[in-house]
């Protein structure tokens, strides 16, 4: 079997560490700005323009064979692997957290060249109540646990409410926290309302990541997606994120679009790089190749990498190793052969 280059993409090869270690990073963490209305208030989207980029982003680039392999095992060192159920318990958050420090079997590993690269997840993310199961779990892996907050997924609760939970989490020991933000300020235009918001929570967590989720679905245009982004960004976000995976409408290639944009903006006026992460939706190895395209066209090498980009997703990951599989057999084999727990 001919053995594959992990990082044939990128600058140079690079197991999958701790994603917030700042000397892995090679950034800055981004320390938001006054808050400037004049810097996106006159942005206006051309729905029709982004569709059409968005849809040539699958067609007119393609991977095959090892190249292929070498993408998907990319991607599946970005995945947020992710459980955020009502009926989650110890032992379903337990097996998640050795599902990502061993996400691919060994044999399939060995058959591709890359066993000894000590590939893993991005991070594990949960409710606040299994933060510290996860933690005990992933103890010395370098994984990361990331929380859900200010009351995931709606966010309909009390700001001192939201600003304890965030507090609450970073305690009991997650280093990135994912919150999502009042969508009624983006809805009615207060943007000066999101920015002290976001900004409070920023500074509630303290030296934890700052995951901010737009719910781009219920934020009813393109334009808002894109004024949203930059409020955060502004605010002093580490990562913005397109959706909880609960609304009706997730992650798709044209939010995506425009919120990369947003962060190619920001960063070429401020000089930070700020991550992104598509949540809800993506489960299959196309899928996330698509994303990573767009990453790669739109933003460049820096962000094919889990400290500036993440897969929100679970099932994904069964599809990846199935397709690593295929790649070492010539043969799919059946779903249940790649649990997730």
């Amino acid at each position: 079997m001919t053995h594959i280059i992990l990082d044939h993409m990128a600058d140079k090869p690079q197991t999958n560490v701790h994603p917030i270690d700042p000397q892995d990073r090679h950034v800055a963490r981004n320390t938001g700005m006054d808050f400037k209305p004049e810097l996106f208030g006159g942005i206006r989207v051309n729905r029709s323009a982004v569709e059409r980029r968005a849809a040539t982003i699958g067609t007119r680039r393609t991977v095959k064979k090892q190249y292929q392999a070498a993408w998907l095992l990319r991607a599946l060192t970005c995945i947020d692997l992710t459980t955020l159920a009502g009926d989650d318990t110890p032992g379903r958050v337990r097996r998640l957290c050795q599902k990502a420090k061993r996400p691919v079997r060994q044999d399939i590993l060995e058959a591709l060249g890359v066993a000894e690269l000590g590939i893993t997840t991005a991070a594990v993310c949960v409710y606040h109540n299994f933060i510290e199961t996860a933690v005990n779990e992933l103890q010395g892996s370098g994984i990361p646990v990331a929380a859900v907050s200010t009351g995931f997924p709606a966010g309909q609760i009390p700001m001192p409410l939201k600003l304890a939970q965030i507090k609450e989490s970073v305690k009991a020991g997650a280093s990135e926290i994912d919150i999502v933000i009042s969508r009624e300020k983006a809805l009615c235009g207060d943007w000066s309302g999101l920015y002290e918001e976001v900004r409070a929570f920023r500074k509630a967590c303290g030296e934890a990541h700052l995951k901010t989720i737009l719910a781009t679905g219920e934020l009813a245009t393109l334009s808002n997606v894109a004024k949203a982004s930059w409020v955060c960004m502004m605010a002093g976000a580490d990562f913005i994120k397109t959706s909880t995976g609960k609304e009706s409408v997730n992650a798709t290639l044209p939010y995506s679009l425009v919120m990369v944009r947003a962060i190619r903006d920001y960063y070429a006026l401020t000089g930070f790089r700020i991550g992104y992460k598509p949540a809800g939706g993506i489960s299959k190895s196309k899928e996330a190749l698509n994303y990573l395209i767009l990453m790669k066209e739109e933003l460049g090498n820096h962000w094919l990498r889990p400290h500036l980009f993440r897969f929100g997703a679970s099932s994904l990951l069964g599809d990846i190793e199935r397709q690593l599989e295929h790649h070492v057999t010539g043969s799919y084999s059946a779903a249940f052969r790649h649990p997730n727990g």
